[in-house]
């Protein structure tokens, strides 16, 4: 895992919503998901897993957008729409961060990518771990194990 000095501070475009993390990280991750591509006008977004005990808004409120299926909880600056993260179902125990909305983004190049058969046939990350979907979810213990010890 790259060195990350805690806590980690970011923000949204505008500044109005601050998030704080306190906790190493479990992953950084690329997701090449249409809908993804789509929420950023981007060709993947970015995330960290954060133990969810290790985050926390700091300034502001966000409000949920992008996809309002069950499950889905992502969470936005209502003034400028900045993406800022998606709340995982609480069984997981992590939330996942869009990565750059920290102020220093120096550690985190993406560990995992997903979703790579929607992945625009020009785009590379350098992610160490490929899935054409999303891994199962008894892959995830392996890949924090992985991630922790690069």
């Amino acid at each position: 895992m790259p060195h990350i000095e805690l806590p980690q501070d970011g923000a949204c475009r505008c500044g109005r919503v601050r998030l704080r993390i306190t906790a190493a990280p479990l992953l950084t991750m690329a997701c090449h998901y249409r809908g993804c591509q789509r929420m950023t006008a981007s060709a993947f977004s970015l995330s960290v897993a954060v133990p969810i005990d290790g985050f926390a808004v700091i300034a502001g409120d966000t409000e949920p957008g992008g996809c309002h299926a069950a499950g889905q909880d992502h969470r936005h600056c209502g003034w400028c729409k900045s993406w800022l993260f998606t709340l995982i179902p609480l069984q997981f125990g992590f939330v996942n961060v869009r990565s750059t909305m920290f102020d220093d983004t120096s550690w985190s190049a993406p560990f995992v990518e997903t979703c790579t058969c929607a992945a625009l046939p020009w785009v590379t990350t350098g992610a160490a771990h490929s899935y054409a979907g999303f891994p199962a979810v008894e892959e995830y213990p392996r890949l924090i194990g992985a991630y922790a010890a690069s």
